[in-house]
């Protein structure tokens, strides 16, 4: 017994990485970035769906593995993106309201240092939840945070994946 995709499964499937072929192209031919970059914008054709890039969860074994400090504060990031983040709510913010911040990885002496805006605000309490867009980033943050992310893909697997798949995976769409 044989068993085949859906058409509309192998189609988006083959878009998606010819999308994902076109744009690792693009990047070679891309000189290299100024001193600070900001996270590119998305096409008008992607502004129904804000999430371009896949979200990480910020934790390896059941720990925080991710962290920004903000306002003096270390906070446990929930998630992670090359587009932004979410942690718990930064002093006294509202959606729109802009902050500079320090991402670390646990373990690992490297910081990443940027400007966030709170893009949405979510749940009460100790349960709040500040989703941030990344505005600024300073340097080559943003190459640094695609290999955070690609090793953390490597680690988090619980099958054997390359570096070239976690690569794919990072730099895709969403998935969600």
């Amino acid at each position: 017994m044989s068993f085949s995709f859906p058409p509309f499964f192998s189609a988006s499937f083959s878009r998606q990485a010819s999308e994902v072929s076109r744009r690792q192209t693009q990047a070679r031919r891309t000189p290299a970035a100024p001193e600070t970059t900001a996270p590119p914008q998305p096409a008008a054709d992607d502004m129904g769906e804000r999430r371009i890039h896949q979200r990480f969860i910020a934790r390896l074994r059941g720990a925080p593995c991710f962290w920004a400090l903000v306002e003096g504060q270390r906070l446990a990031l929930s998630d992670l993106s090359l587009r932004g983040f979410a942690l718990p709510p930064p002093g006294n913010c509202a959606r729109g309201a802009q902050f500079d911040f320090v991402l670390q990885r646990e373990g690992v002496p490297d910081e990443i240092r940027g400007r966030a805006e709170i893009a949405n605000l979510f749940g009460k309490d100790e349960a709040a939840t500040a989703g941030c867009r990344l505005v600024k980033v300073e340097g080559d943050g943003l190459a640094r945070l695609h290999d955070w992310l690609v090793t953390h893909v490597i680690r988090s697997a619980t099958v054997r994946i390359t570096e070239k798949d976690a690569d794919t995976i990072v730099s895709g769409h969403s998935l969600i």
